[in-house]
């Protein structure tokens, strides 16, 4: 039985050098990884740039932190995938420009609740406070948790500057002037968020409350890529 036991070679050797073994293994791993990361941070190509797609306003920044602080992407999705089923219940699929300047992306197929990928525009800015609120209220057979205190929290602007300039460093095309009125521009789209949704018979006084950020954030979802369909359909 012995002679059908080969007990040499260089692997059976490598095995007993579990030290020499261990760094044979990691510097294969780091090459292999290597090979396959440095083109995607490269060569700029690998990800097609879609014209119409910008940074997110200073709100929206702040309502997309708000959105992963609440951990609404464990449910809702922001990847439509190129299926007809998806396709017909959502529009159209996700592209990676889409996502060019969101640090970190939320790319992800788990859905507990719809895709939220072109959720932008959908409703009215009442109906997403409602929404957060009591979901029941909007959807009556939704299993998601309420978020009141979204409606009762204060929002911080004075971070906003350096949000944006954090942002800056890993690439996101935002000026100095764009930072230096982070503030300004935050609290203008907030009022206005807070006034539409007043002029509805909404809750009043929410222009300084973090709900009005987590809209403006659903309300950009998708609406990139709206523009540029309507601007290929006007050429």
């Amino acid at each position: 039985m012995k002679r059908f036991i080969k007990t040499d070679g260089l692997h059976r050797k490598l095995e007993g050098w579990p030290l020499v073994f261990t760094i044979l293994v990691t510097i294969s791993i780091l090459v292999g990884g290597v090979v396959e990361f440095v083109p995607l941070v490269l060569v700029k190509s690998n990800v097609p740039r879609i014209a119409t797609v910008k940074p997110f306003t200073p709100l929206e920044v702040a309502g997309r932190d708000l959105y992963i602080r609440e951990g609404c992407n464990n449910c809702h999705s922001q990847m439509v995938r190129p299926f007809r089923h998806e396709l017909e219940r959502y529009g159209e699929y996700g592209k990676p420009g889409e996502t060019v300047y969101e640090h970190p992306f939320l790319w992800g197929s788990k859905r507990t609740g719809p895709d939220l990928s072109r959720v932008g525009g959908k409703y009215p800015n009442l109906w997403h406070v409602r929404h957060m609120q009591d979901p029941r209220s909007t959807s009556p057979r939704s299993i998601m948790p309420p978020y009141a205190w979204l409606l009762e929290k204060e929002l911080d602007f004075d971070i906003l500057p350096t949000k944006l300039r954090r942002l800056r460093a890993v690439g996101v095309p935002y000026s100095d002037e764009e930072i230096a009125r982070a503030v300004a521009d935050a609290q203008a789209q907030a009022r206005a968020i807070a006034a539409d949704v007043e002029a509805n018979k909404g809750p009043s006084g929410l222009e300084n409350k973090e709900i009005v950020a987590l809209v403006a954030f659903l309300q950009r979802l998708g609406m990139d890529l709206k523009a540029s369909t309507q601007a290929q359909a006007l050429h």
